[in-house]
């Protein structure tokens, strides 16, 4: 099946000049109290997980992330200087910490692309909470480095990762990656990465009606009984490159019944607020699978998760179309208090709720045709 591509609208910030901007950075009229660490937005929702992508690059093309056709040998990149540096990187997080940030998850592109990454992740795992806390430094990727990169990364700080895997079977795997990528290469990083005590290790499938769902079953089989958790994840309409339809979703009740038929599963309650994944446990004890529903069953209502582009483009929902610019504010030479000030406000005036919209629209939906794409902030 030819997958339908419609080119994306650049709304990166590829200017490195101090004066100017991409994106709304309001003037902060007075400075910020001494932050509690309890910030809420618009809709009452806190700030707990701060994602940060260190690059816009991928050495896969997915179809349904960095189609080829789009992503070609002629698409430009983000210059070097354009990119937020580790101590840039390093200083916003730290602010977003005070503000109430918990987790921290690295993503690109593909974020072992991003050379040195081991020096960002020490700088990152160095951050405490304001009760003294280590934060929860986790990682996404799509396996094809992690092999080499799992102990240095593991030895940085780095705690957790999730590993990106949409075929168990070769030839549809390669299909998908669509660089002739092999699954045998990935399950190896997943093996070195368990071996080096990283974990809990997550593997994420999305399922594209056509493309993979031929897979579910045995996807749920190889890694039932295994030490990874693997997630089904529903083919989202994040950005505009892929060309979403709602014809190309599996419902993630349709795949959970499918599970089921491989042995009895009951649902989990979730640990905590703010759980993208539905959580299934096999009955006989052999460990646990979970389902993602950004489409069917719309998560926006206890959302905590705010999102930094590689060039400095925060982002408060996944499927934004426009951020706001923090690298013009901090190579303007802002102060803490007024970089604070701004994530603050920021935060606290968030109204985002795409999915619980979408949720309500009819089965051709009305979308915006200029939404980030997901290489760009990381899924």
């Amino acid at each position: 099946m030819t997958p339908k591509i419609i080119s994306i609208v650049d709304v990166r910030n590829t200017s490195v000049s101090h004066h100017s901007s991409l994106g709304p950075v309001s003037l902060i009229e007075s400075p910020l109290a001494v932050p509690t660490g309890h910030l809420r937005d618009a809709l009452g929702r806190p700030l707990h997980d701060l994602r940060i992508s260190v690059t816009d690059r991928c050495n896969f093309r997915c179809t349904y992330c960095m189609p080829k056709e789009i992503f070609d040998a002629h698409y430009v990149f983000l210059r070097k200087e354009a990119l937020l540096s580790f101590d840039e990187i390093t200083r916003i997080a730290k602010l977003f910490v005070a503000h109430g940030v918990q987790k921290i998850r690295l993503t690109g592109g593909e974020p072992l692309l991003r050379k040195n990454l081991e020096k960002l992740v020490a700088m990152l795992s160095a951050l405490k909470r304001p009760d003294g806390l280590p934060l929860d430094m986790a990682l996404t990727t799509n396996g094809s480095l992690l092999a080499a990169k799992a102990q240095s990364l593991k030895d940085a700080g780095l705690q957790r990762i999730t590993v990106s895997l949409d075929a168990l079977d070769d030839a549809v795997f390669r299909r998908v990656n669509n660089v002739d990528y092999s699954v045998a290469d990935v399950l190896r990083g997943l093996d070195v990465a368990h071996r080096v005590g990283l974990g809990p290790i997550k593997v994420n499938m999305v399922v594209k009606a056509g493309v993979n769902d031929s897979q579910i079953e045995a996807m749920a089989c190889h890694f039932k009984d295994s030490p990874f958790t693997l997630r089904f994840i529903e083919y989202m309409d994040v950005g505009s490159s892929n060309g979403w339809t709602k014809s190309d979703v599996i419902a993630s009740a349709d795949i959970v019944r499918r599970v089921a038929k491989i042995a009895p599963i009951e649902c989990v309650p979730a640990a905590q607020a703010g759980e993208t994944a539905q959580r299934w446990r096999y009955l006989d004890g052999s460990g646990e699978f979970g389902v993602i529903s950004s489409v069917t069953q719309a998560f926006c209502g206890d959302c905590s998760r705010v999102r930094l582009s590689v060039e400095g483009m925060l982002y408060t929902c996944l499927f934004a179309t426009s951020g706001n610019d923090l690298r013009t504010l901090l190579r303007s030479g802002a102060d803490d208090t007024l970089v604070s000030t701004r994530l603050a406000q920021l935060w606290q005036a968030r109204t985002d709720r795409y999915s619980a919209i979408r949720a309500t629209t009819t089965d051709r939906l009305d979308s915006p045709t200029d939404k980030i794409e997901m290489s760009y902030i990381g899924g």
